[in-house]
């Protein structure tokens, strides 16, 4: 008979048999490699994860262990899910950092920017046009300008191509200057 809240029961027949005893997971061989791992020198993460499967061994149910360990029930879940789809090593915490979102690599953008850094260096202007299109077929799917702007910001390269004309000019005032402004010197 459980006393309690009706959800800590359910969470007590997960670890409980039909027979009232406590379901064991692991096989000893398991729970002393568990404890060896945590004289290595590993991530406080995946220390934390190893003392959670430890602590559920011992008898605990998943509500007290996320009590003693200050950690959401969901954490605890995972971990032991973790656990028991994949031993030891999956209690290792993801890498994160770097380009998540990245297209391509480093390398590949300097090879892409090597096939346009000829021209830039004979002095010709870079078409960002050009640029995008060579670059949505390297990465096969269409992109937007900011990503190429930030790719060559990325590589030390600077102005792209300076605007050929202003978009509210007048050409008529720009003849009129052109033949008035001299004539005074």
């Amino acid at each position: 008979m459980f006393f309690g809240s009706r959800e800590d029961a359910r969470y007590d027949s997960l670890w409980l048999s039909d027979s009232g005893e406590r379901m064991v997971k692991c096989t000893k061989k398991q729970i002393r490699q568990l404890k060896t791992a945590l004289r290595w020198k590993i991530p406080a993460a995946q220390r934390e994860r190893i003392q959670m499967v430890l602590l559920r061994e011992s008898g605990m149910t998943q509500p007290a262990i996320a009590e003693a360990m200050g950690v959401s029930l969901s954490t605890v879940n995972r971990a032991h899910m973790a656990y028991d789809g994949g031993g030891i090593k999956a209690l290792k915490p993801k890498p994160i950092g770097g380009r998540q979102r990245e297209n391509m690599t480093l390398s590949g953008e300097k090879a892409l920017l090597a096939c346009f850094a000829k021209a830039a260096g004979a002095g010709e202007l870079l078409n960002i046009h050009d640029l995008k299109a060579a670059y949505e077929q390297a990465i096969g799917h269409p992109t937007s300008n900011s990503t190429i702007y930030n790719l060559l910001d990325r590589h030390g390269w600077r102005k792209l191509m300076p605007r050929p004309f202003h978009p509210k000019r007048n050409l008529a005032a720009q003849d009129a200057f052109k033949k008035t402004a001299f004539q005074m010197l």
